[in-house]
C-alpha cells in the first residue's frame, strides 16, 4: 500500500467518525469539537434514567435514543456499580490463622503420634547400623588422609591460579604472567608459614594428649580422627549413611503442571483460551499444601463446569502423571458451578496408610454421639452420629459395601443399650460376628422361614414405634423437651426406650419378594420416616441401587447416604439423591481398586469423599466378643445373642388386606377411611390401635391400592371424604395370590 492510499483510507474513517458524533440538526454545517465530559455527563444521566417523566423531556430531546432506532443503546452503566472496596473486603473470606490440624485435638495428637513415630524410627534406624557406620568409616579414613594431605600441597603450593598462568602463558603476555608470578609466590610464603605453623600445633596437641590425658579422650580423639578422615574418603556416589524413610516421589503441584493437565482434557472452551496465550483456569488462590497433598483452586473458563472435569478424571489425573487414586477433583458448593478445587495427595488414597481406629483396641460408644468411622483424603478422621438417621449404602458388587455396614454395626454394638435386628440376605455370614454375638434378631439367608422371622420381627418393631411414639407424647416437657429419644431418656430402662438399630444387607430381597414386598416396603418406609425420633435406625444395604430395590418412599427419606463404586446415574442419584450427579457427586468415578471408598452424605454436610475404616472378619469377630462381653456386664445381653428362640405374637401374624376385606361387607362397596380405621381398631388393638386415615392411605400404597373420594348424603347433605374401594381390594389380593376368584 502507498501514501496516497493511506491518506485516503484514514480521510475516510475520519469523515466517518466525524458523521457519528455531528447532530442530526447539523448535518449540513462543517464539524464541531465535542466536548468529552459533557457527553459523557449525558450518558451518565441517560443510564440513570434521568430522563423520566418529572423532568418534562421527551427521549428526543433528552437524547436517551428512543427516538432514533439507529443510535446505540447504552447497555452498561459508564461507572462501575457494586458495593465499594469497604463493601468488598467486609465481605471477604478470611483464611485461618491456625491450622486445622492444630484446632482439633485428635489431628494434633495424630500429627504429634505421626512426629514421635517418625523421628525415633531414624534415631532407631541409625542407632543400630552405627558399628557398621564407623567401621566403613575407619576402613576409609587411609584414603581420607590421602585426599587430606594432596589437598593441602595443592593449596600451599597455590594450583588453583596454575590455569590462568598457562593462560598467560600461551597468550605470551610477559607482563601479566610476571604479576600473577609475583601473586603466586606471596600466597606460597604465606601459606607454608600457616601449614608449618598448623603442623607443628597438631603435633604438639597429639603429644599432649598422648602425654597427659586420660585413655577415654585418647580414644575420642582418635575416633573422631579417624571418622573425619573417613568421610573426607567417602565416595559420592557411595554414601555411608544410608536413608531410613524412602519418601515417595510426587512433584510439588505447580501452576504449569496444573495448566498442562487441564489442557490435556479436550474441553473446547480451556483449549481455545490456551490457544489464544491465556491460562484458561484462574487461581483464586495459592497453590499449598493440604494435608498429604496439595491443593489448588481457581475458575473455571465460562461455561465449564467442574462435571465436565470430573467427568475426565482419568485424563486428568495422566496430565498430572499421578496414579488415579491421587486426584480428586471437587466442587464448591458455595460457589457456581466453574469453582473448582483440586487436592493432589502424595499416595493413592486407596493404598495410604491410615490411622489407626480408635475403637479397634477398645473403648465402648454413645451413639447419641459422633463416633470416627473413616478418613477424608487428607487422612483427616470423618464421623457420624447413629442416631436420628436412616441409612442407605449402595454400590455394585465387591465395593465393600457389606464391610462397611458390618463395620456400622460394630460401632452401634459397642453401645450397651442398643438393640441390634441383623440381616444377612446374602446368607454368607457377613454379618455372623455381629449378629450372633449380640443381635437381638439376627437371621441370614433368603429362605421363606427367613423371610417370615424378619416380616414377624418387622411387625413388632412398627408396634414398638408406635409405643414409644404414644411414650415420648405422655412424657413431660421438662424431661423429653424436644419430642424425641435423647442418650439420658435412652438410660432409662424402665421407659424402654434405648436405641433400635437394624441392620439389613441386600435389603432388594425384601422389596422385590413376590408375596410380601408390599408389606416389607410399607413397615420399612414407616421406619425410616418415623423411627428416628423414637430411637430406631433403619441401615439398608444393596448392590441394585433403583427404584424397583430402594423404594423411592425409603430413598427419599433416608438421612444418611454411603455411595461407594456405582455404574450411572439413576444408581448414583437413587442413593445420594435427585441430581447429585448433575452436581458434579458422582460415585461412577470411583475405580475398581477403590475399595472402601465412597461418597458420604450425612451429619448436616455436603457430600464427603471417605475411605471407611476397613475391618476384616477376625478383627469383626474380636470386636464382637468385647462388645458381648460388655453386654454381659451392664446386663443388657438377649434375644438371639442369648439362644433364645423367637416365637411372634399371634397379632403379629396379619394381612391387612384380607383384615380390611373382613370388616367390609360386600354390601359396602366403597366406605370412608375413618371408617375403615375405627373398625380395624376394633379387629385387632395392638396392631391397629392409633391409625388414622394418612396411615391407612400410606400403608396401602404399596400394595397398589389407591384412596378415592366417597361421597354420602349426612343430614340431607352429600359429604366427601377419602376413602377406600372394595373391588380394589379384591384384585389386589387376586392378582397378588394368583387367584382371580379370590373374593
Amino acid at each position: 500500500m502507498n501514501h496516497e492510499d493511506e491518506n485516503e483510507l484514514f480521510t475516510r474513517l475520519e469523515a466517518d467518525l466525524t458523521a457519528d458524533n455531528e447532530p442530526a440538526a447539523s448535518a449540513d454545517s462543517g464539524a464541531d469539537v465535542v466536548d468529552l465530559d459533557k457527553a459523557r455527563s449525558a450518558r451518565t444521566e441517560s443510564a440513570d434514567g434521568s430522563a423520566d417523566s418529572g423532568t418534562g423531556r421527551s427521549d428526543d430531546e433528552s437524547g436517551s435514543g428512543s427516538g432514533d432506532p439507529t443510535r446505540p443503546k447504552l447497555v452498561d452503566g459508564p461507572a462501575p456499580v457494586g458495593p465499594g472496596y469497604l463493601g468488598r473486603l467486609m465481605g471477604a473470606k478470611r483464611r485461618d490463622m491456625i491450622p486445622p490440624w492444630l484446632r482439633s485435638a485428635a489431628e494434633l495428637k495424630t500429627a504429634a503420634r505421626w512426629a514421635a513415630g517418625h523421628y525415633g524410627h531414624l534415631a532407631g534406624y541409625h542407632a543400630l547400623r552405627s558399628p557398621y557406620y564407623a567401621g566403613r568409616l575407619a576402613l576409609q579414613s587411609p584414603v581420607g588422609a590421602a585426599k587430606f594431605i594432596g589437598g593441602s600441597m595443592r593449596w600451599v603450593a597455590d594450583r588453583e591460579g596454575e590455569p590462568v598462568r598457562l593462560a598467560s602463558v600461551r597468550r605470551e603476555d610477559a607482563a601479566e604472567y610476571l604479576k600473577l608470578s609475583r601473586q603466586r609466590d606471596g600466597r606460597v610464603r604465606l601459606r607454608t608459614l600457616v601449614a608449618t605453623l598448623a603442623l607443628f600445633v597438631g603435633i604438639g596437641a597429639a603429644l599432649a594428649i598422648y602425654v597427659l590425658a586420660p585413655g577415654w579422650l585418647q580414644a575420642l580423639s582418635v575416633g573422631a580422627l579417624l571418622l573425619a578422615l573417613g568421610s573426607a574418603g567417602t565416595q559420592a556416589d557411595a554414601p555411608v549413611v544410608s536413608r531410613a524413610v524412602e519418601l515417595p516421589k510426587s512433584p510439588k503441584l505447580t501452576s504449569d503442571i496444573v495448566l498442562r493437565a487441564l489442557g490435556a482434557l479436550g474441553i473446547p472452551a480451556i483449549n481455545q483460551a490456551q490457544g489464544k496465550g491465556r491460562d484458561g483456569f484462574t487461581f483464586t488462590a495459592p497453590i499449598t499444601r493440604d494435608g498429604p497433598g496439595w491443593r489448588a483452586e481457581g475458575d473455571l473458563p465460562y461455561g465449564v463446569t467442574v462435571t465436565d472435569v470430573i467427568d475426565k478424571r482419568d485424563k486428568l489425573a495422566s496430565g498430572l502423571r499421578r496414579p488415579l487414586g491421587c486426584v480428586w477433583p471437587e466442587a464448591v458448593p458455595e460457589e457456581h458451578t466453574g469453582r473448582l478445587v483440586m487436592w493432589v495427595g502424595d499416595q493413592d488414597m486407596s493404598t495410604a496408610k491410615k490411622p489407626a481406629w480408635p475403637l479397634a483396641k477398645g473403648g465402648a460408644v454413645d451413639l447419641f454421639k459422633p463416633v470416627a468411622f473413616g478418613t477424608d483424603q487428607r487422612g483427616r478422621w470423618v464421623e457420624i452420629t447413629l442416631m436420628y438417621i436412616a441409612a442407605v449404602i449402595g454400590a455394585i458388587p465387591r465395593m465393600g459395601k457389606t464391610f462397611l455396614l458390618r463395620l456400622l454395626l460394630l460401632i452401634a454394638a459397642l453401645d450397651v443399650r442398643a438393640e441390634l435386628h441383623t440381616y444377612d440376605l446374602k446368607g454368607t455370614g457377613d454379618l455372623d460376628p455381629v449378629g450372633e454375638r449380640v443381635s437381638h434378631r439376627h437371621r441370614a439367608g433368603d429362605d421363606d422361614e427367613d423371610i417370615e422371622y424378619a416380616l414377624a420381627d418387622l411387625r413388632e418393631l412398627r408396634a414398638e414405634l408406635r409405643r414409644r411414639a404414644k411414650m415420648i407424647r405422655s412424657l413431660p416437657r421438662d424431661i423429653c423437651p424436644e419430642s424425641k429419644v435423647t442418650s439420658e431418656l435412652a438410660s432409662k430402662p424402665g421407659l424402654g426406650l434405648h436405641p433400635i438399630v437394624v441392620g439389613v444387607d441386600e435389603c432388594q430381597v425384601w422389596f422385590e419378594h413376590p408375596k410380601h414386598g408390599g408389606e416389607f416396603e410399607e413397615i420399612c418406609t414407616d421406619l425410616v420416616k418415623r423411627g428416628p425420633a423414637t430411637g430406631i435406625v433403619l441401615l439398608l444395604a444393596t448392590q441394585r441401587p433403583d427404584a424397583k430395590a430402594l423404594p423411592t418412599g425409603i430413598s427419599a427419606n433416608a438421612s444418611a447416604r454411603f455411595c461407594l463404586k456405582v455404574m450411572g446415574q439413576l444408581e448414583n442419584d437413587m442413593v445420594l439423591g435427585t441430581s447429585s450427579y448433575k452436581r458434579g457427586i458422582r460415585a461412577t468415578m470411583f475405580s475398581w481398586k477403590d475399595k472402601g471408598i465412597h461418597y458420604f452424605v450425612g451429619e448436616g454436610a455436603d457430600a464427603r469423599i471417605v475411605s471407611s475404616v476397613y475391618v476384616d472378619a477376625p478383627a469383626a469377630e474380636t470386636i464382637g466378643m468385647r462388645a458381648r462381653k460388655l453386654r454381659e456386664t451392664a446386663g443388657t445381653l438377649s434375644g438371639h445373642a442369648l439362644g433364645e428362640a423367637f416365637e411372634a405374637a399371634e397379632s403379629a401374624a396379619y394381612d391387612l388386606l384380607r383384615d380390611i376385606l373382613a370388616i367390609v361387607p360386600a354390601t359396602e362397596p366403597k366406605v370412608w377411611s375413618e371408617t375403615v380405621v375405627s373398625r380395624l381398631a376394633e379387629l385387632r388393638p395392638d396392631v391397629y390401635g392409633g391409625w388414622d386415615p394418612e396411615g391407612l392411605a400410606a400403608a396401602l400404597k404399596p400394595h397398589g391400592i389407591a384412596t378415592i373420594q366417597v361421597g354420602r348424603r349426612v343430614d340431607g347433605k352429600v359429604v366427601n371424604r377419602r376413602g377406600i374401594d372394595r373391588s380394589h381390594l379384591t384384585t389386589a389380593i387376586a392378582e397378588r395370590d394368583g387367584n382371580r376368584d379370590a373374593g
